[in-house]
């Protein structure tokens, strides 16, 4: 029985245990709940482990420690005890993100050991919605992409993260596992784009989904389409099919001094709810 407070990583026959924790914030941990259910966790099929923090032998925090490092329901104590196994491990993630307060906590404990970070975005502001926009018409040309459209979509997929993280998906292992998760998106169905003469002008995809909620990511706009109104009848399209088919609420993260991105989520029926952050190495 543990009596005080413990660290473990946390196994297979833990997974109920770990579910309840999550939905306590189902919005905030959509991304963590999402990989936690696929696989059951399973070290191989997670991408990492999932490290508990217990107090009287109940488990009260978690953080996700794979190619991101993500804090959830922690704190202090917990936060000191997740920096702690991550610096006695060392630095295997490239971004360290979630919940704004955590996150904070945990990158000021590793960062005079980790730092400094190639970029710091303390405050993304988190936007949510329960409710298909009635004033703004969904774009009857967005649509689902086809498994065989992978070519289609990819450098759309590799234009928005260049832009949005600043280094390309396609160094280091020459895009493999990026280009992985595209597929994986595509093949569930959950990759949507509005099609013109062969090239990609409006992409989103739905990158988590739980029972509860969904998370929105990826969205972009080709450079020379920018300022049309297709980013909104786009997300308008993109929100049907994830309240009618996903979950009843949906959430994105958006960069602060986004200004024309937030606007225009807002204008599709998003309020701001709470706030992430992001540590990109």
């Amino acid at each position: 029985m543990l009596t005080t407070t413990t660290l473990k990583v946390l196994e297979p026959s833990e997974l109920d245990e770990t579910l309840a924790l999550l939905r306590r914030e189902p919005v905030n941990n959509a991304f963590v709940t999402a990989r936690v259910q696929a696989s059951g966790l399973d070290p191989w099929r997670l991408g990492g482990e999932m490290w508990g923090w217990y107090q009287q032998g109940r488990l009260e925090s978690l953080c996700y420690a794979g190619a991101n490092l993500v804090p959830l329901c922690a704190g202090p104590e917990a936060i000191r005890c997740f920096a702690d196994r991550a610096l006695r491990q060392g630095r295997r993630c490239s971004s360290i993100v979630g919940p704004a307060r955590p996150t904070a906590a945990l990158w000021s404990a590793l960062e005079p050991h980790w730092g400094p970070a190639r970029d710091v975005r303390p405050y993304q502001p988190l936007m949510v919605t329960e409710a298909v926009p009635l004033d703004i018409p969904a774009d009857p040309l967005v649509r689902r992409i086809r498994k065989d459209e992978m070519d289609l979509i990819l450098p759309a997929c590799v234009a928005m993260f260049t832009e949005e993280v600043g280094i390309s998906p396609m160094a280091g292992d020459g895009g493999l596992i990026y280009q992985s998760r595209v597929a994986e998106l595509v093949g569930s169905g959950r990759s949507f784009a509005r099609v013109e003469n062969g090239r990609v002008v409006f992409k989103a995809e739905i990158g988590a989904a739980t029972a509860h909620a969904c998370q929105i990511q990826g969205v972009w706009v080709t450079p020379e389409r920018r300022g049309q109104g297709l980013s909104e009848t786009g997300m308008a399209a993109v929100l049907r099919y994830a309240l009618t088919e996903v979950s009843p609420v949906v959430s994105l993260y958006v960069n602060d001094f986004n200004a024309a991105a937030r606007a225009s989520y807002r204008r599709v029926g998003f309020q701001e709810s709470g706030a992430f952050m992001s540590v990109l190495f």
